[in-house]
C-alpha cells in the first residue's frame, strides 16, 4: 500500500509533468476561478480635477501632437490594474488636451470611443465628414470604426473626456487601427448634420433605419440634457434622477458595449447603496458632495473623476444639487446575461435583489 510520502512524491511529479505539457489541474484552483462574488483587481479610486487640469495644461506646453502621437491624453490608471493605462478592466477613461489653434489628426479604430466636453468653446469632432461642434456639457460619439478628428478654431483651449472600451477590445483581440488618408477629413456640408436629423425630440426622417449597432445621432447636447434632468427632479423628487442617451432610431444604448448616462442628485439628496456587475466611471460636471464605496469615503467636486469596479457598493450624497456623467460597460453584460443589481440598506443588507433582461 503506497505511503503518504509516496503519493505525496508521485503527485509532485505528476504536476511537473502536467507543467511541462502546458496543463493544469482544475482540482488546485477552482475557488479562484469560481468564486461567489466577483473579486474585481480594480480597485475603488478618485483622480482630482486640479491635478488632472494641471497635468493636462503642462502637457499642453511640452508636448505637440501630430501623426504618431496622435492624441494628448492622460489616461486613468487604475492602481489595482498592475500598471496597465486602464480605468477598469473593460473600461478606457482619460482626459484630453487640445490647444487653440491646433488639430488633432484623423484616424479611426474598432475600439468605440465618446468625449465628453468639460471645459473650453471653438472645437469640434468631425465623424465621418460630419463636423459636431462642441461645448461644455455635450456629448459627442465616435463609434467603432468612424473616421473622426479634432478641430480647436478657436482661441482658448478645451479639455473633456475620454470614455472607451478599449481595454475589452483589446482582450477579445478585436483591435485595429488605420490612420486617414490626409491630415484631416474634408467636412462634407454645414456642421452638426446628424443633430438636424435626428436631433429632434421624437422626429426622425421617415424610412430610415441605420444599419449598424450605434446610434446614428453623432451629438447629444447639454441644453437637452439638462432640460430633461430637471423636469425628471420636478415630476419625480429626489434623491436621484437619470438619463442614458440612446439611438434615437431604437431606444437602446447609443453604443453598443457600454452606455453614457447623467445622473443629478438634489441638494442634500442620499442614494442607497447599490451594486452591480460591470465597472464605471463617474464624471462630476458640476456640484460637489461624497461617495461611499464599499465603506470607503471619496469627497468629491467638480470635475473629478471616480472609478466603481464591478460589484462595488456604492452610495451618493450631495451637498449642493450635483451633476454626475457615467459610462458603464452595462448594455455588454445585459447582451450576456450576466448584469444583476442588488440595493443594499444602510447596514449593508439586501433588501431587493433583481436581474433584469
Amino acid at each position: 500500500m503506497a505511503t503518504d510520502v509516496s503519493i505525496d512524491r508521485e503527485l509532485e511529479q505528476f504536476y511537473k509533468e502536467l507543467e511541462q505539457h502546458d496543463l493544469q489541474p482544475l482540482w488546485t484552483q477552482a475557488k479562484d476561478l469560481m468564486s461567489k462574488h466577483p473579486k474585481p483587481d480594480a480597485v475603488p479610486w478618485l483622480w482630482r480635477w486640479e491635478t488632472l487640469r494641471r497635468l493636462a495644461a503642462r502637457g499642453g506646453e511640452l508636448v505637440g501632437i501630430e501623426r504618431g502621437g496622435e492624441r494628448r491624453v492622460l489616461s486613468l490608471s487604475n492602481p489595482g490594474l498592475h500598471g496597465k493605462p486602464y480605468a477598469t478592466p473593460t473600461l478606457w477613461g482619460a482626459v484630453q488636451y487640445l490647444n487653440a489653434h491646433e488639430t488633432a489628426p484623423a484616424h479611426r479604430h474598432t475600439a468605440a470611443a465618446i468625449r465628453f466636453v468639460l471645459e473650453g468653446d471653438g472645437v469640434w469632432t468631425t465623424v465621418n465628414g460630419d463636423a459636431c461642434d462642441m461645448h461644455p456639457g455635450d456629448l459627442v460619439l465616435t463609434p467603432a470604426w468612424t473616421w473622426h478628428d479634432h478641430c480647436n478654431d478657436g482661441d482658448k483651449t478645451m479639455i473633456w473626456f475620454d470614455g472607451l472600451d478599449l481595454p475589452l477590445v483589446n482582450a477579445l483581440d478585436a483591435i485595429f487601427y488605420e490612420n486617414y488618408p490626409d491630415l484631416n477629413q474634408r467636412v462634407q456640408g454645414e456642421h452638426n448634420r446628424s443633430a438636424r436629423n435626428f436631433g429632434g425630440p421624437g422626429l426622425l426622417p421617415a424610412g430610415e433605419r441605420p444599419a449598424e449597432p450605434f446610434s446614428p445621432l453623432w451629438v447629444y447636447r447639454w441644453e437637452d440634457s439638462d432640460r430633461a434632468l430637471a423636469a425628471l427632479l420636478r415630476e419625480r423628487g429626489g434623491p436621484m434622477v437619470s438619463i442614458e442617451f440612446v439611438d434615437p432610431t431604437r431606444g437602446v444604448s447609443a453604443l453598443p458595449t457600454f452606455d453614457c448616462q447623467l445622473h443629478r442628485i438634489a441638494a442634500g439628496g442620499r442614494t442607497k447603496p447599490v451594486r452591480r456587475t460591470g465597472s464605471a466611471i463617474l464624471v462630476v460636471y458640476r456640484g460637489h458632495g461624497s461617495s461611499v464605496l464599499n465603506g470607503q469615503r471619496f469627497d468629491w467636486s467638480q470635475g473629478d473623476m471616480i472609478v466603481v469596479p464591478s460589484w462595488t457598493a456604492v452610495e451618493h450624497q450631495a451637498a449642493e444639487e450635483t451633476d454626475i456623467f457615467a459610462v458603464s460597460d452595462t448594455p455588454m453584460l445585459r447582451a450576456l446575461h450576466l448584469f444583476r443589481e442588488e440595493t443594499l440598506d444602510a447596514a449593508q443588507n439586501v433588501t431587493s435583489t433583481f436581474e433584469p433582461r
